[in-house]
């Protein structure tokens, strides 16, 4: 299995290309800036992009969209519950202080219990609101991308307009049912595991 983690933009967003041994199909999971960089990675390997993840649609990971999909003509996906921070975010990038251009719309919903396959992989969708109300994580492969649900030492905030703290308090007592070695790949910061979370994670002790 191939995966490729690249921090973009100013908030250090870490976008992740995933690709199977067996095929030079990928993934493009959260794009969040820097298109060129990301093209890179997928122009270098050969790989076609099949489809474009979005964990949620904070615009800190989704502002390469546009350039991603003008590329590929990849299906764009993520939760249903998304639409309203996906459709405020060019107004929460602003209030911010950063500028987000025009933002192409979803092709497809995804949801729990969806198989996102890749070659030979397969990643199952988990639905785990929180830190936004459509959050996923994907999981498979003793892998998990999990976008701003879980950190290494942290989670998500939830002060954010559809944050709420006794769902991400839920989707993290989920997410640390999972097996001992699961890898866990983060939309920010250093990847970690899942036995290490459930030992050191501060939020399990709240």
């Amino acid at each position: 299995m191939f995966i490729k983690g690249l921090p973009v933009g100013q908030l250090g967003t870490n976008c992740f290309i995933a690709a199977a041994d067996d095929s030079l199909d990928c993934i493009i999971i959260d794009p969040g800036d820097e298109p060129e960089m990301i093209l890179d990675i997928v122009r270098s390997n050969n790989f076609k992009i099949i489809k474009i993840i979005c964990t949620h649609t904070h615009f800190d990971h989704i502002g390469a969209l546009s350039e991603i999909k003008e590329f590929s003509n990849a299906k764009i996906a993520f939760h249903k519950d998304e639409l309203p921070i996906f459709e405020a975010a060019k107004d929460m990038a602003a209030f911010w202080g950063f500028e987000v251009g025009d933002i192409p719309q979803p092709d497809e919903f995804i949801t729990e219990g969806n198989i996102i396959k890749v070659g030979n992989l397969s990643f199952t969708v988990m639905h785990t609101p929180g830190h936004s109300p459509g959050g996923i994580c994907l999981y498979g492969h003793d892998v998990l991308f999990s976008g701003d649900t879980l950190f290494a030492d942290s989670v998500g905030r939830t002060d954010l307009p559809g944050g709420d703290h006794y769902k991400l308090k839920n989707s993290f007592n989920r997410l640390m049912k999972l097996p001992d070695n699961t890898q866990v790949l983060p939309g920010h910061g250093s990847e970690t595991t899942i036995i290490r979370e459930r030992q050191y994670n501060f939020f399990g002790k709240m």
